[in-house]
Formats: C-alpha cells, sequence, structure tokens
C-alpha cells in the first residue's frame, strides 16, 4: 500500500499552486496524496487528477470585501481588527477540516498559512515538514522579505525578523485551543514556524531557485532551497482570434498585471493608460481577480479575461506586476525582463532580486506608482539589452532545475527517519 502524504495551504492561487505541483509530482513518485485549499481551487486541484479537500470557504470573498480595501489603501488601523479576527477564523476552519484531512496520512507539508499542520502531525505521530515560497527564516544576510527600505547591516537585518514572532502570535492564538479540544494535546511550551513543540528545527522546504536568491550560510541546515515548484499547463489555453490579431498587429507587448489583491483598479487604469500615452507602446493587461478595471481601454492595451502565465508570457517581451513568487518565477523561466511593483507580503524581496540581478528596473511600490514611473519602466523592459540579457541568462539555469523532484528526495528521507512517539504529549 502506497504512502499517503497530506498537503494543507491557504492564500491566493500563488500559494496554492506550487503545491499543486509537488503533489503531482508525488503521486507520479507512487504516493497517494490529498490537496488540501481554499474552495476556490478545487477545479484546479482535481484538473490534474489529484484527491482535493476543502479547507474553508473561498479566499476571493474574503479580498473582495470593502472592509479588506479600505484596510489595505485607506485606514489600516479602523479595518484591520474586524479583519484579524476573521482571518483568525479561516485559520480555525482549515485547521478543524485539515484535522479530518490528514487521518490516515504518513506524513503532512504545511506552510505559514497552515502551522496548525504541526500540532496535527503531533497529535498523529506522523512527520510533518515545513514549506515556504520565500526566504523566512532568520539570516544576517539580508532583511525580512516583507522590509522594504534600506539595509542598515547584519544586525538590523536579522532585527527584522522579530516581525515574525508578532505575526506568529496571530496565527498562535487558535492553536492552543484546538490542541486540546480536537487533538488532546497539552498547550505548546515551544516552538514557532520552524520548529517543532520540543523546539527541534524542523525540515523547511524552500519552494524557489538558488539562482535567484542564494542559501544564506547562516540557516539552519535542515533548511532547504530546492528550486521552483512549476505546475505545467494543463488547459491548451492558446490566444484567441482577437489576441492573435492583436499581436498581428505590431511589435511584441509588455505583459501588466497587479496580482490577486481586489483593490485600486480606478487608480491602477488611470495610472496605467496614461502611462502607455507616454510610452507609447503596447501592452497586454489581466483582468483576473486584479486590480485594473478592463473597460475603455485604448487599443494599444488588450485585456485579457484568464490565461496560465507560462503560456501567455510566450507572447509578450517584457513583464509589470506585483511581484508574487509564482508570477515572478513564471516570468523569469520564459527569460523575461521584470519590473515589479510590490504591494505586501514577500513582493518588496523579489522586485530587489529582480533588481539586483540585473532583470529589470528597481522595483516601486505601487501606492508610489506614477504614469511617468510605469512609463520609464516599460520603456526600460522595451530597449535595455542588459535586462533581456540578463534575464534570459537566468532563465535558461532555472529551465535546467527541478524543484519538485529536489523536494521529493527531502520529504523522502525526512519519512525514513522519523521515530515515532518522539514528542507525543497527549493531555
Amino acid at each position: 500500500m502506497s504512502k499517503r502524504i497530506a498537503i494543507a495551504t491557504i492564500g491566493t492561487q500563488g500559494d496554492v499552486q506550487p503545491y499543486v505541483a509537488l503533489a503531482r509530482a508525488l503521486k507520479a513518485r507512487g504516493y497517494s496524496v490529498v490537496v488540501g485549499a481554499p474552495d476556490d481551487f478545487e477545479d484546479m486541484v482535481t484538473s490534474h487528477d489529484l484527491e482535493f479537500a476543502s479547507l474553508g470557504s473561498r479566499i476571493q470573498e474574503f479580498l473582495t470585501q470593502t472592509r479588506f480595501e479600505k484596510a489595505m489603501s485607506e485606514n489600516m488601523l479602523v479595518n484591520m481588527p474586524s479583519l484579524l479576527r476573521q482571518g483568525q477564523q479561516l485559520v480555525d476552519t482549515a485547521a478543524r477540516l485539515s484535522w479530518d484531512m490528514a487521518q490516515g496520512a504518513d506524513a503532512i507539508i504545511v506552510n505559514m498559512n497552515t502551522s496548525f499542520g504541526i500540532d496535527i502531525a503531533e497529535a498523529l505521530d506522523i512527520p510533518s515538514i515545513m514549506s515556504a515560497l520565500q526566504p523566512l527564516n532568520s539570516t544576517s544576510e539580508f532583511p525580512l522579505c516583507a522590509y522594504y527600505g534600506p539595509s542598515f547591516g547584519r544586525a538590523f537585518n536579522r532585527v527584522t525578523y522579530t516581525a515574525m514572532t508578532v505575526q506568529q502570535i496571530y496565527y498562535n492564538l487558535p492553536r492552543n485551543k484546538l490542541r486540546r479540544e480536537l487533538m488532546g494535546l497539552e498547550p505548546r511550551k515551544k516552538g514557532g514556524f520552524f520548529k517543532d513543540t520540543d523546539g527541534t528545527n524542523l525540515t523547511t522546504l524552500y519552494a524557489y531557485s538558488a539562482h535567484v536568491s542564494p542559501r544564506p550560510r547562516d540557516w539552519p541546515k535542515n533548511a532547504i532551497v530546492s528550486g521552483y515548484w512549476m505546475l505545467p499547463d494543463n488547459t491548451g489555453w492558446q490566444p484567441d482570434a482577437a489576441f492573435k490579431a492583436f499581436l498581428a498587429q505590431g511589435d511584441a507587448p509588455i505583459y501588466i498585471g497587479f496580482g490577486s489583491m481586489p483593490f485600486g483598479a480606478e487608480r491602477n487604469t488611470e495610472i496605467l493608460k496614461e502611462a502607455m500615452r507616454l510610452w507609447g507602446g503596447r501592452a497586454v493587461v489581466a483582468r483576473g481577480w486584479g486590480g485594473i478595471n478592463p473597460d475603455d481601454l485604448p487599443p494599444s492595451i488588450f485585456a485579457i479575461q484568464k490565461a496560465p502565465h507560462d503560456q501567455l508570457f510566450k507572447h509578450v517581451k517584457g513583464v509589470v506586476h506585483h511581484g508574487g513568487a509564482g508570477t515572478t518565477a513564471a516570468g523569469l523561466h520564459l527569460g523575461l525582463p521584470t519590473f515589479i511593483v510590490p504591494q505586501a507580503v514577500d513582493q518588496p524581496f523579489w522586485g530587489r532580486r529582480i533588481y539586483e540581478l540585473g532583470c529589470g528596473p528597481k522595483p516601486v511600490r505601487l501606492r508610489k506608482l506614477t504614469p511617468e514611473l510605469l512609463a520609464e519602466a516599460l520603456r526600460a523592459l522595451d530597449t535595455n539589452a542588459g535586462y533581456a540579457r540578463n534575464a534570459q541568462i537566468l532563465g535558461e539555469k532555472l529551465r535546467a532545475e527541478d524543484g519538485t523532484a529536489n523536494a521529493i528526495k527531502v520529504i523522502e528521507r525526512v519519512m525514513a527517519n522519523y521515530q515515532t512517539g518522539r514528542h507525543r504529549q497527549r493531555a
């Protein structure tokens, strides 16, 4: 009978898609795999012939509410407490559903958003493997990925990771209740996002490439950068007649999109239209959930409803986006020069790395973006030969990696070396 692995992840598409790629590779290796995710992603999971387990309601409903937009763009202090309560309820629901999903599993793979899986693993006496799509272990080599600003040295860099402690409190608040009520465990005495209940460092898989962000030398030995977990397109997507006609009318366009955060559409669209007028080139924009209003765009901009990035990006010569890990990976794999307009979370880090690797202009936060700055960046993506050359060289290196295969080697080693009963603390 094949070993069974449960994967738990919640968030937007970029937080789910890499885990579907890992699940596909695990299944091809002979494992029984179940992917737990929000209901938004059931079709994505099942379309790859994988077992899906619901971890709660659609994340888009949470992101599109008025209070969320006001918190992000207007008054964080007034609106955020209510959102934090809602977010904790999402986590509580996901934890309870993950408990059901994990029954009978031989291992569970989790991330920061589903760190309750560490408790589930303890209760079920199975190994848990932490994962992340961005560097999160503390290091003195660079600041926390969410930090946007200059570095003031190695000591400062390490201090920025104290923000993780605050974030951990947010995720930990419901955990002891769940440990007691659901799992029959005592409260956590030690631990964290990257530690077991007894304080031991968990094996952590980082699903990005060391060519993009080298592994820090002061990380624990079991913090491993595997390479990207890229999900092959299975939709058969091709440009429709209207998009083909647009492509045939001139030079290859530049892709512009602002990710899964659906706020600020009116402002973003006005900046886009004026920047296009100043630059004079052509662009394709994504509708999706993202912050662009596709109505009343000039002929130089083609609005596309939905398309997989790895296919759509084959038809563009550069990309502008929010800097999510998945979108960044898709553009770099195809060797495309990139301009990042970060909003939050790990996006500032990837924008900084693109710039430091010489693959695109210096990032500009979305809230500080102006038509003039966007036009300047578009012009650079269009004409800077150095950006194009560096991006192409990096793309070749990334395409030569097999991140999921590297990850599976680690997963198998953890499962083979796991000692049962080592930390169970029944109440």
